[in-house]
């Protein structure tokens, strides 16, 4: 065992060499990886492109019949900026210099796009609805992703790992669902190369992309800066405890060659501790990234068919892969995606039988994410419960586990995942976050804009910054009886609005009230491309649904007007009922209310409440019920005209954290 432990801190060490190296200043000439082969420039805008040599010398770069030439500076950083060019190419882009050279091929102009947010916006299109057909049909060569993987820095980054994916059947699974469905359509209209830059994280809030100096400029976050880079435990010390806490419940971590039995069906597994399941793990095992084995053994009756059997695991945090009696039946490398196995004939026989299940957890929370009833071993004349007690064993932590999560502090990952993709040319943002920041909605007010003023100073630009309300998602039950948190943030981004040069796709319709990752990315992703239109490239088109503009009383009745109606006020309701409005009285309660449109107003009214003084829609975390549109197509923004009390309120950054 201290052979593995020694192993496991050795990696821990070596990744942490890599890292500080991978800032080092070079002396060897080098690209970002931003700047490759297949990759997508900007049209029409200046086109920075640099790099690292030996400090002084001369670098030439050319593209489509330009060439620029510069000097690298004392810490041998070197950049030009190509004149702007129409959309089109393919081009050939080469740098050089004394020390050396790059030539990049296939090299597209058009419209770039950065994709950020948390996991919604991480979310592949390999996961999303009838995503696997989506992407076997997605022969897109002029749509292509720079991916930039997880990481996190307490100081900002000159460079990040990534590459350039080229949009087909075999890599379109791997592309944000979101940004794949918005580029798609975007180039329905423009018929230009789409480039997106991908950089996300599941789970994350708005400070963490934000900058330490735009983080300092806020009093509300300042104190939150404190922390960093005083953590007391260094990453050695947190992989020692994490070590000792799995051997604590487990005993030793097996070698290699050991976990590779655990599939097989003569195993001791009677003195494995064991973990009730469905359930997230790392509540028992600390924040482990790592592989853990799961077994269970359960008896089929005698008179069962064992024909035609399915096995089903529910969704699983992040890979699995599946054994039935030591033979393996399924596996999935997604994040979140229901497992259903069939499993083959003659696997499985009366008596007990054994399930084996290798779980590899990526990063943040990891295990079984179903409800107890969606685990369940499925024949056509009988079934057998999987939730309950499961016998499981720690195989392998990876480093991963003892860094500072994206969450830690603010600036983390704007330092490690956005500060290196500066200044390269953008058309704009879109962004998909706000659930990490709910529980401090009013905060958000602030914040999102402070976030998104940050970036622009970051480019020099106003760029169009384009974002999602968040859908529908029953939360913590909340609503305007007892507070809803998720509707303060979908105000609190409603707000954002008021920032030049911003769009807002609304999705209160398109949720789900179950699952904080709706699967429906393309009326998301087609909603944020009606945005573009209007917003990035001036097209005078309805792009967003109504958004409240004023109340008037008269007697029992509330009369709402609004802006964007487009076309006109219509629901889908075949009857032409309303539904999700509410109204009160000078007492605050509110009562559910009848609703109806009148040419381009609302008229709300509620028997209960003789004065309205004041409507609310859509004010609730689950708020799907909500169905006002314009004949455009495109849902009403959730709003109340009221300013009570906010259950966010006084609920700050460090006193959330």
């Amino acid at each position: 065992m201290v052979r593995f432990t020694r192993f496991f801190l050795l990696a821990l060490l070596l990744l942490i060499a890599q890292r500080i190296t991978a800032q080092a200043t070079t002396s060897r000439f080098k690209l970002p990886d931003l700047f490759a082969s297949h990759m997508v420039l900007q049209q029409q805008k200046p086109i920075p492109v640099w790099g690292w040599t030996k400090p002084g010398e001369k670098v030439t770069v050319t593209m489509a019949g330009q060439t620029q030439t510069t000097k690298a500076d004392k810490l041998g950083r070197w950049q030009v900026n190509l004149n702007p060019v129409t959309a089109g190419g393919p081009y050939t882009l080469t740098a050089s210099g004394k020390s050396g050279s790059a030539t990049l091929d296939d090299v597209l102009v058009g419209e770039v796009w950065l994709c950020s947010g948390q996991s919604n916006m991480e979310w592949p299109l390999s996961a999303a609805k009838d995503g696997k057909a989506e992407a076997a049909t997605a022969n897109y060569p002029t749509i292509r992703q720079f991916y930039v993987p997880h990481v996190t820095a307490t100081e900002p980054q000159s460079a990040v790992a990534g590459q350039w994916s080229v949009c087909s059947p075999q890599t379109a699974g791997k592309f944000t669902a979101v940004g794949y469905f918005f580029a798609r359509d975007l180039q329905k209209t423009l018929n230009v190369p789409i480039g997106l830059v991908h950089s996300s994280w599941g789970g994350t809030h708005s400070e963490t992309w934000t900058s330490r100096e735009a983080i300092a400029s806020d009093a509300a976050l300042r104190p939150s800066l404190d922390g960093i880079g005083k953590d007391g435990e260094t990453a050695v010390e947190k992989a020692k405890a994490l070590t000792n806490l799995i051997e604590k419940l487990q005993g030793t971590i097996p070698a290699p060659a050991e976990a590779t039995t655990y599939r097989q069906t003569v195993i001791a597994d009677g003195a494995w501790p064991t973990m009730q399941l469905p359930v997230l793990f790392d509540p028992k095992l600390g924040d482990m990234d790592g592989v853990v084995w799961f077994r269970k053994t359960i008896t089929i009756p005698g008179n069962a068919d064992l024909k035609d059997v399915t096995i089903n695991l529910g969704a699983i945090d992040d890979y699995d892969s599946t054994f039935v009696n030591g033979q393996f039946v399924g596996a999935v490398q997604a994040y979140n995606e229901p497992r259903k196995y069939t499993i083959p004939a003659g696997v499985l026989k009366p008596g007990s039988n054994v399930i084996a299940i290798r779980l590899v957890d990526t990063g943040g929370g990891g295990g079984f994410m179903a409800k107890a009833e969606e685990m369940i071993l499925t024949g056509s004349n009988w079934s057998v419960p999987l939730a309950g007690d499961w016998h499981y064993k720690v195989a392998q932590i990876f480093p991963s586990s003892t860094e500072k999560g994206p969450n830690a502090h603010p600036t983390l990952l704007f330092n490690a995942m956005l500060k290196p993709l500066v200044p390269y040319a953008l058309r704009g943002v879109i962004w998909y976050q706000g659930e990490s920041n709910a529980g401090r909605a009013k905060q958000y007010r602030t914040s999102f804009p402070l976030m998104i003023t940050d970036w622009r100073k970051q480019w020099g630009e106003d760029f169009p910054f384009l974002f999602v309300q968040l859908a529908n998602f029953n939360s913590g039950g909340g609503n305007s009886q007892k507070g809803s948190s998720w509707a303060e943030l979908r105000e609190a981004q409603t707000m954002a609005l008021s920032l030049p040069n911003t769009g807002m796709a609304v999705t209160s319709d398109i949720g789900n009230p179950t699952d904080i990752h709706p699967t429906n990315k393309l009326d998301v992703g087609k909603r944020l491309a009606a945005e573009a239109r209007r917003v990035a490239y001036k097209q005078a088109i309805t792009s967003a649904g109504p958004q409240y503009k004023s109340l008037a009383v008269n007697g029992n009745e509330a009369i709402l007007t609004f802006n964007s109606v487009g076309a006109g006020l219509t629901t889908p309701n075949k009857y032409g009922y309303l539904m999700g409005f509410e109204v009160a009285g000078n007492d605050g309660q509110f009562h559910y209310a009848r609703a109806e449109i009148r040419g381009d107003s609302v008229i709300v009214k509620a028997d209960s409440v003789a004065k309205p003084v004041a409507v609310r829609y859509g004010w609730a975390d689950d708020n799907g019920e909500v169905n006002l549109y314009n004949k455009d197509g495109f849902p009403a923004v959730p709003f109340r005209t009221d300013t009570w009390e906010m259950v966010t309120e006084g609920k700050g950054f460090l006193i959330h954290e």
